[in-house]
């Protein structure tokens, strides 16, 4: 581990990977018009987050909020530096990427044999492999290849998962040629200690610059573990969502992403370099917050509306 902050020395600007309008959009119950996705899209292009994952080219019926991803990336404004992705489960997928020029995708498995067969209903040596082929075709047609890894703390259904376990994962994803890792806190369990033990076992086996982290909130602990992974270890990007979207249709009980704007303002107040304007994630937050017609889980957001409201009465 790292020298903690008081000693913390000049670190690599922070990579913030928005994945709100996917992981974000998917566990909405509503479906989100083409046109409020695209603007949404085009708003946080604007704020200084290094890639989008705009949505995902599973089947329609499987998660139907992302039927509409093949139009979304047609109509974006595409903004130079910055990355847009997509998840793609399979070959099938891959070709739907490729037909709109996507730069970069994700295939995504799991640490936990539980949680694999439920999301995506095979274990995880099967989805590994199953990967190879669409990772191979991917980077033959220049794009870059994310593997995602969810459950890397806690599972909703085998409960704490050892590290040794995710090295296992990561090791088989790196194998096939995956670029770069995610590790994901699905239910939002974790906690700084859980956060030091995993990267205690991954770092050794994996460049920094190949690594994110992706917290959910669901016991109030994001931020404090965005915050262990800089200051004691030097990880460099983070997944986040605007106003703190999401959860995971298959994982009981997960509540939302890290929010954007709170992950921003805790890491430059903690004295690290990030290239993000938080007050426009907070602006694009409530642009979709109010197609969305429900309060949004960012404590800056809900901060700065209720400044508004007060300077209203006053």
């Amino acid at each position: 581990m790292l020298q903690g902050s008081l000693h913390k020395r000049p670190s690599q600007p922070i990579r913030i990977i928005e994945v709100g309008p996917r992981d974000g959009l998917q566990n909405e119950r509503g479906i989100v018009a083409t046109e409020d996705k695209v603007s949404f899209v085009n708003a946080l292009s604007r704020t200084g987050v290094a890639e989008i994952e705009i949505g995902s080219f599973v089947s329609p019926h499987a998660i139907p909020q992302l039927a509409d991803s093949d139009e979304v990336f047609r109509k974006i404004e595409r903004r130079a530096g910055v990355t847009y992705s997509a998840l793609v489960p399979n070959e099938r997928g891959l070709e739907r990427a490729r037909a709109v020029g996507i730069q970069k995708i994700a295939v995504f498995t799991a640490a936990s044999e539980a949680f694999a067969q439920h999301n995506i209903n095979c274990g995880v040596r099967e989805s590994i492999d199953r990967f190879a082929p669409v990772v191979n075709e991917a980077q033959r047609n220049g794009m870059t290849v994310r593997g995602y890894i969810s459950t890397v703390t806690h599972c909703p259904f085998e409960g704490p998962i050892d590290p040794s376990r995710v090295m296992k994962v990561m090791h088989g994803l790196l194998q096939i040629g995956v670029d770069e890792i995610s590790l994901g806190d699905t239910i939002g369990k974790a906690t700084p200690s859980d956060v030091r033990r995993l990267l205690d076992e991954i770092l050794p086996h994996i460049e920094r610059s190949r690594l994110s982290l992706h917290f959910h909130d669901t016991y109030g602990m994001a931020v404090a573990n965005v915050l262990a992974a800089w200051m004691d270890y030097d990880i460099e990007a983070f997944d986040t969502a605007a106003g703190g979207l999401g959860g995971c249709p298959y994982a009981p009980g997960a509540s939302g992403n890290v929010a954007t704007e709170d992950a921003v303002y805790a890491l430059k107040a903690s004295g690290a370099a990030v290239p993000v304007d938080e007050q426009m994630v907070i602006a694009a937050a409530r642009q979709i917050g109010i197609v969305l017609n429900h309060p949004l889980s960012s404590r800056l957001s809900r901060i700065r509306i209720e400044h508004k409201q007060h300077e209203r009465v006053t």
